[in-house]
């Protein structure tokens, strides 16, 4: 359940989020790039704190094992993966679509290609199951998506 109601609390936050990004470069008096800039700068030192909070014991959290003792491989995944691939390049491309279209459209096509792509990839890739239920699902996420952000 704890992780059900932090996804939830992750996809609430960013909903409001975006909401205030879109509402921001609306005003065309700042540029996607700032945005992420800032963005960036302002969550860093709370990423940081929390990560201290857990490699202390803090709150109840459980200390993190070490980067260093990490596998060359594990590091250069966490490297590529999500701080080039889903922290800079999904980014600065969301940004910009922000800037450009609507946040009604723009948001649920990237929000909705996210988790269909991992559904598929984790099946391809890491042997999770994609019963018919999950093919269903991610099926008729992107049918609404298509259905919502289609002229």
């Amino acid at each position: 359940m704890p992780a059900l109601l932090l996804a939830v609390l992750a996809g609430l936050c960013w909903g409001v989020g975006e909401l205030f990004t879109k509402s921001v470069l609306h005003t065309h008096q700042v540029g996607p790039f700032t945005a992420i800039a800032v963005r960036s700068t302002v969550a860093l030192p709370m990423i940081w704190l929390a990560w201290l909070a857990s490699d202390r014991g803090l709150f109840g959290l459980k200390p993190e094992p070490s980067i260093f003792a990490a596998e060359k491989a594990t590091v250069l995944k966490l490297t590529l993966g999500s701080g080039l691939i889903a922290g800079a390049v999904a980014m600065i491309c969301f940004y910009a679509a922000l800037s450009l279209g609507e946040i009604s459209r723009v948001k649920p096509i990237a929000f909705a290609l996210a988790p269909a792509t991992a559904v598929l990839l984790a099946w391809l890739l890491l042997g999770e199951e994609l019963s018919l239920r999950k093919g269903l699902a991610v099926a008729m996420i992107l049918g609404g998506v298509v259905l919502l952000t289609g002229k």
